[in-house]
């Protein structure tokens, strides 16, 4: 199973596109937000002024992340996934860019749909 947390929601249909043509048959998408934007957000607002307008009382926009998951048939169609991850993210050792967690499957069903 492959799970990646798109931390740019922008780019999601490349990766989508990109993960196809790697292989992937189909994929599931949530929107997502990360515990540290969820503890930011509840924080006290620093860029509160000292005599604010109503304006400044709305709350800033929500950041949302896509969590993708598949699960594939064989490592090398991993490792292609995660090729075309880089190329479409960058470098995931970078902030704000996404995260990439490759997990075994011992048992998966209803992966191969027929369709009639």
């Amino acid at each position: 199973m492959i799970i990646c947390v798109l931390n740019d929601a922008n780019k999601l249909q490349e990766l989508l596109d990109a993960w196809l043509e790697a292989g992937v048959n189909g994929a599931t998408v949530l929107l997502s937000s990360g515990m540290g934007r969820l503890l930011q957000a509840t924080s006290l607002r620093e860029d509160m002024p000292i005599m604010p307008s109503l304006d400044d009382f709305y709350e800033r926009e929500e950041h949302l992340s896509r969590t993708l998951f598949s699960v594939v048939k064989d490592d090398a169609t991993v490792e292609l996934i995660k090729t075309a991850t880089r190329q479409v993210i960058g470098d995931l050792n970078q902030p704000d860019t996404g995260l990439l967690i490759v997990l075994p499957v011992d048992s998966a069903e209803g992966m191969d749909k027929k369709q009639d």
